[in-house]
């Protein structure tokens, strides 16, 4: 049986290595019609191939008694794609079956590029049995969606014109870090694919790579081990017990998938209805995932400043929506479905009421207030500020209150812009800086400082003030474990955004001190508004930026855990000693 085993692995991975090989070669290089009979010959038996494979991983598992749903799965996938295939051609049959099947190819070539993926969930459930360490693979899957979307972005069939490594890298880094800096133009030198690749990574890099393929392979397979649930509940951040984890997992990816369904159609009856967007579909899909995800990545050269877009009051409200949720993220919203349902049901309940006062958790209460009071006071500063210059093309209230609203929610992580930020004034670029330092909430899709930790640090400043020695808020006390993490964060944070800035002023000093800022907060926060520089920044600041972008998403905080937690810990405590500071 183990030789059995052992042998049917290795044919595994020659099909697997041939079908990243096909994909690659098929979606990735012009199609060239020399080239077709290759396609015909090798796209056919490469699925009967998969087939037969899986037809006797299912009959051996069968007779050895061992429970694996997935070649089951796989089999009966693969075969309604050949099915479906048949189908196709026998209702939209030619001169002759070679020419009717090379015409309809795209339902074998898009399901097998689905395959690839499910195949690739249960590759990352293997690397949780052999190595398990949750922020080091948190981290590593970030580095290899990049490096992976850096490769697809370079093939000959993602660009007009071509691109440079340093710019695949780049703009593979901003879309998995789903902070939206271009140095290429996004709408005119990338194709269509290449646009769909830049979309895949920064839905990837919202919600996390391990979230999706946590969920393939929990879908596919019907159940998660021990250690993929530990991994799941630590990186989530969530109080759920093992059991309901991998649940949890599936929740945030459906709850995700909704929103955005929900986000492109409603971005689809915001456009206009001659054809100024061209192929308005994937235009809303792209903007809808762009926007939950706090991506920042626009179809449009100029942004949601088009000058066809930027007094689509209606577009701009859908968009700033679907920020809000993404910036909140699941945990946030679920919690509070969880109280508006009792709530409701209290109201129809009678005498027999749900006691509710305890639903709202107390980091529930703490991101919407702080959301709210940082959305409401940078709208305001926005309208205050902005009169003579970005507001002033606005002819209406609704339009100028629209547009302060929308710079103040797009501050924090979501990169759109419906205005042009060189033009901003000084005390307007000020405040952006401080938004985009703060940025989104945690466990949510943004990236920045977060919301709790501003929160954090700022009520310690008061309760210091006050000579406690703990932070409270109603009947509750914060840890002191978090206190100490919000400062180490900040702190964090500073150093590298300072660091940044200086190696950009020393590579690029012909831009100003205000520019060079502007670009490093907003990459390190993962937000993506520029002042117009980045793609004229040198390679070694683009270089310096990648790795600001990267470790805004991943968390400088969470790689160092990674790497030193457990590191000569000790049993025992020294004797208190207390430093003086003024």
């Amino acid at each position: 049986m183990w030789e059995k085993i052992k042998f049917s692995n290795l044919i595994l991975l020659f099909l697997d290595l041939g079908l990243v090989i096909f994909l690659i070669y098929d979606f990735g290089f012009k199609d060239y019609q020399a080239l077709r009979q290759y396609k015909l010959i090798v796209l056919p038996v490469l699925v009967f191939a998969l087939i037969l494979f899986n037809l006797y991983k299912y009959l051996l598992f069968k007779k050895k008694h061992i429970k694996n749903p997935s070649p089951k799965i796989n089999l009966y996938y693969l075969s309604l794609l050949l099915i479906i295939e048949i189908i196709m051609i026998a209702s939209d049959f030619e001169e002759s079956f070679l020419d009717s099947f090379f015409n309809v190819r795209y339902v074998i070539e898009y399901g097998l590029l689905i395959y690839f993926f499910i195949r690739l969930s249960f590759l990352v459930r293997k690397i949780y049995s052999y190595y398990f360490n949750p922020a080091i693979i948190f981290v590593g899957s970030f580095a290899i969606i990049a490096l992976a979307g850096t490769f697809l972005l370079m093939l000959p069939e993602s660009t007009t014109n071509g691109i440079t490594f340093t710019d695949a890298l780049f703009t593979a880094t901003s879309a998995t870090s789903v902070t939206g800096l271009i140095v290429v133009d996004t709408a005119k030198d990338f194709t269509s694919f290449g646009q769909t690749i830049i979309m895949f990574l920064f839905q990837l890099g919202g919600l996390g790579m391990l979230t999706f393929t946590s969920f393939f392979a929990y879908f596919f397979k019907s159940g998660s081990s021990f250690r993929e649930s530990l991994y799941m509940k630590d990186i989530m951040g969530s109080n759920d017990e093992l059991g309901g984890v991998m649940k949890r997992v599936m929740q945030v990816v459906a709850f995700s998938l909704f929103i955005e369904g929900i986000g492109a159609i409603l971005i689809y009856t915001s456009l206009p209805t001659s054809k100024i967007v061209p192929d308005q579909g994937f235009f809303s899909v792209f903007h809808a995932i762009s926007a939950y995800c706090n991506a920042g990545f626009s179809l449009e050269s100029m942004g949601l400043y088009d000058v066809n877009l930027r007094f689509n009051y209606y577009l701009q409200w859908i968009v700033m929506g679907l920020i809000i949720f993404g910036g909140l993220g699941y945990h946030i919203a679920y919690n509070v479905v969880q109280y508006l349902k009792r709530f409701v049901t209290n109201l129809f309940s009678g005498s027999k009421k749900i006691f509710i006062s305890r639903v709202i958790l107390l980091n529930t209460k703490i991101v919407l207030y702080t959301t709210l009071i940082l959305i409401v006071a940078g709208t305001f500063f926005f309208l205050f500020s902005e009169q003579k210059t970005n507001l002033m093309e606005h002819q209406t209230w609704f339009g100028k209150f629209t547009t302060a609203l929308f710079s103040s929610v797009t501050a924090r992580t979501a990169g759109f812009n419906t205005v042009d930020y060189a033009h901003f004034s000084i005390p307007g670029i000020l405040f952006m800086i401080f938004l985009m330092w703060i940025g989104a909430s945690p466990a949510s899709t943004g990236g920045g400082i977060k919301t709790t930790t501003f929160a954090i640090a700022t009520l310690n400043v008061f309760f210091v003030a006050k000579d406690q020695p703990y932070i409270e808020i109603g009947t509750r006390r914060i840890a002191a474990q978090s206190v100490r993490r919000a400062f180490a964060i900040m702190a964090i944070s500073l150093a590298s955004i300072g660091t940044g800035i200086l190696f950009l002023l020393i590579f690029d000093p012909e831009f100003s001190l205000i520019q060079i800022a502007f670009e490093v907060f907003s990459a390190f926060s993962t937000v993506g508004v520029s002042m117009g520089i980045t793609a004229s920044l040198s390679e070694n600041s683009k270089y310096v930026l990648i790795i600001l972008m990267f470790l805004g998403r991943i968390g400088l905080l969470n790689l160092m855990i990674g790497l030193l937690k457990g590191v000569n810990q000790a049993d025992y405590t020294y004797p208190e000693e207390n430093i003086v500071i003024n």
